[in-house]
């Protein structure tokens, strides 16, 4: 086992307040904190504490040992997931991630950055407030009626025919600022849209706000979670949680962002299907909570003390609160909120004590 030194990404929509808290260190902090990366991505790799070397460097000088063979098989010489720590202070931009062959095309041909697929799933810390696929037309319609902007009749159109897809290229495509603030102005005296109004505040005159309209809100507590698999449009917009990925950074935006958008990408990513967005409980067995998800590359549980922690594969704990020790083959490591480690492939389990919550991300082999 390796306890884990960390990186906090700062961006503007990022808290000051929780994962200064989270780490114990002085809150408000100085600028927004919006990310913990725990994990391999040449990106931000976690190093080893004690001797500053990188995670994905120390991976890669012994794949075979580290990461176990059916790892190393499935995918690579790699650590297949990344960890997060999201703390949303204000809403992230309208995206999409594509699948496993959109990957592979768009890094050959497309410049993206790198030809791994992009599913995720976050399990809350807090209240966590999101928006996650297409809500069914009929439901949008329903909501649209308490709207007084004539110009909204293409959308309506398209949403009466069953075409979100349709509806969403028409709202990137031809929403203006003066339509975006009409938009905002109305949402603001629909209770169920009050959030399209307070992504307006935020980014003016964003085609994004008007697309919004037609996206699922999701309102998770402590302990939900939200699965965002290929092509689901979302954005997040405010809460702190916990979040594994496979270990891409694969993002394609379409708007509530001042960073480069791409709306014919994510319009020919974008999954057209519109239903509930997949809000997940977890399943109990003791002190262990877990999220089923289909991705081989990854599956997340909540941890409390007592668990057992099966060997096999590699795998990463984060100490989410309190504190918490975990054992392995005589061997000890302590983390508080906020520490993470390490373990390695191999057949002896770990054990979790202590006072804390933890979150264990595995492979899903």
């Amino acid at each position: 086992m390796r306890k884990l030194d960390t990186t906090v990404r700062e961006y503007h929509w990022g808290s000051r307040t929780a994962l200064a808290e989270l780490r114990g260190e002085p809150s408000p902090s100085p600028r927004p904190q919006a990310e913990l990366w725990v994990g391999a991505h040449p990106d931000d790799p976690s190093r080893l504490a004690g001797c500053d070397v990188p995670l994905d460097a120390y991976l890669a000088a012994n794949p075979a040992g580290l990461l176990g063979p059916d790892s190393l098989a499935a995918f690579g010489p790699r650590l297949p997931f990344l960890l997060k720590v999201l703390a949303v202070a204000a809403p992230l931009s309208l995206q999409v991630h594509p699948d496993r062959e959109q990957a592979a095309v768009g890094f050959a041909e497309h410049g993206y950055r790198d030809d791994r697929a992009k599913p995720e799933i976050l399990v809350a810390l807090t209240g966590f407030e999101t928006l996650s696929g297409f809500r069914p037309p009929a439901e949008t319609a329903a909501l649209l009626d308490g709207l007084d902007v004539p110009e909204l009749a293409p959308l309506r159109a398209g949403l009466a025919a069953g075409d979100t897809w349709g509806a969403l290229r028409w709202a990137l495509h031809c929403a203006d600022a003066d339509l975006v603030g009409r938009v905002a102005r109305a949402a603001a005296r629909v209770p169920a849209l009050a959030h399209v109004a307070k992504l307006a505040e935020v980014y003016p005159g964003d085609a994004g706000v008007v697309a919004a309209l037609l996206l699922n809100t999701v309102t998770l507590r402590p302990g939900q979670a939200v699965y965002v698999g290929a092509g689901v449009l979302h954005a997040h917009l405010r809460g702190t949680g916990v979040e594994l990925m496979v270990n891409s950074d694969n993002v394609l935006r379409a708007g509530l962002t001042t960073k480069p958008v791409d709306v014919a990408g994510v319009l020919s990513l974008v999954d057209r299907r519109s239903g509930p967005p997949a809000v997940l409980d977890g399943v109990v067995d003791g002190p262990l909570r877990t999220y089923p998800t289909p991705d081989p590359e990854f599956r997340l549980h909540a941890v409390r003390p007592g668990a057992v922690l099966a060997g096999g594969g590699p795998q990463l704990l984060l100490c989410a609160k309190g504190n918490v020790v975990v054992a392995r083959d005589g061997a000890e490591v302590a983390l508080r909120g906020g520490e993470s480690v390490f373990l390695p492939h191999g057949a002896s389990a770990a054990v979790v004590s202590g006072d804390g919550e933890a979150f264990w991300a595995t492979t899903n082999l």
